[in-house]
């Protein structure tokens, strides 16, 4: 693994590169670029699926959004549109590195970043193959969706709120970030755990977050994604990100898709074990087909 930078709208990011073990000389290999989610970085889950696509042939990229992690920018906004901007500039990095095939770069996103490598590869023609993990379709649905009506009247209060200290102050207002990302019991664990030893992990983001959740709906536009081949994975028992999300994306996408519900597991079974290993091997499989 190689630590890079590059940047994107005058930003620097950082990130690693992850390269296989059998390259050779002058051999050109397809690539992919790997995106994290809502408020994660790349140091948190990605690093396992860039080896198991680099153990597969595949070169593989995970960085960190402007304001996250190690890359530089106003720290820990949302910014879903800038996001996207990140990744093409991501896109641009890897398609340039030694060993690297330009013609076949694919894009990984779990969770939210399941909705930014959507929305990047719908106007983004250099993205060949899509693969979007327990991903959000369309953030007001979503939204509201995991919220019960007490816990919505409070999200739009703190939203409105907001709205007026960003035009009076130009800055908007640290929250806890379980205010903003609902998470049943069994996953606020699993998230605690695993983002313990996670540089950058943030556990408050600014309250706009709410405003740019709900302006992004990546399943308006998906119907525009083809002839770019579009894998979906989600889970049955997924309480944060409900399988609905990738069901309604699936229906309203051309083909080449293919949507694939894990059994058994929830939001955040699929980042180690056996729902890892099932979803990185219809990863492979989609990869090995269509990049």
């Amino acid at each position: 693994m190689e630590t890079v930078s590059f940047f994107s709208e005058g930003v620097r990011l950082d990130g690693s590169l992850f390269r296989p073990h059998d390259a050779k000389a002058g051999e050109k290999r397809p690539a992919v670029v790997l995106c994290h989610g809502y408020t994660g970085v790349r140091d948190l889950y990605l690093p396992d699926a860039a080896r198991t696509l680099t153990a597969a042939g595949y070169v593989a990229l995970t960085f960190d959004y402007k304001g996250w992690g190690t890359s530089d920018g106003p720290p820990r906004r949302l910014d879903p549109y800038g996001r996207v901007a990140d990744t093409q500039a991501a896109m641009t990095f890897l398609a340039a590195q030694p060993g690297v095939d330009p013609g076949r770069i694919g894009l990984f996103g779990w969770s939210f970043g399941g909705a930014t490598v959507i929305w990047t590869a719908t106007f983004d023609r250099r993205a060949r193959c899509v693969v979007s993990v327990v991903g959000v379709g369309d953030g007001p649905e979503w939204f509201r969706s995991v919220r019960n009506e007490a816990e919505w009247a409070e999200v739009v209060r703190v939203a409105d709120e907001d709205r007026h200290t960003r035009l009076d102050t130009g800055h908007s207002r640290m929250v806890d970030r379980s205010l903003v990302l609902w998470l049943d019991p069994a996953s606020q664990a699993a998230s605690l755990a695993s983002r313990k030893g996670a540089t950058g992990a943030a556990n408050e983001v600014p309250a706009e977050f709410i405003d740019e959740t709900m302006g992004f709906r990546p399943q308006l536009i998906v119907g525009h994604l083809a002839p770019t081949p579009l894998l979906l994975v989600t889970t049955d028992r997924d309480q944060v990100v409900p399988p609905v999300q990738s069901e309604r994306l699936h229906a309203a996408a051309g083909e080449p898709k293919r949507l694939v519900t894990l059994a058994g597991f929830g939001h955040y079974d699929v980042y180690a074990g056996e729902a890892f290993r099932q979803t990185m091997a219809e990863t492979l499989g989609w990869f090995a087909e269509h990049l």
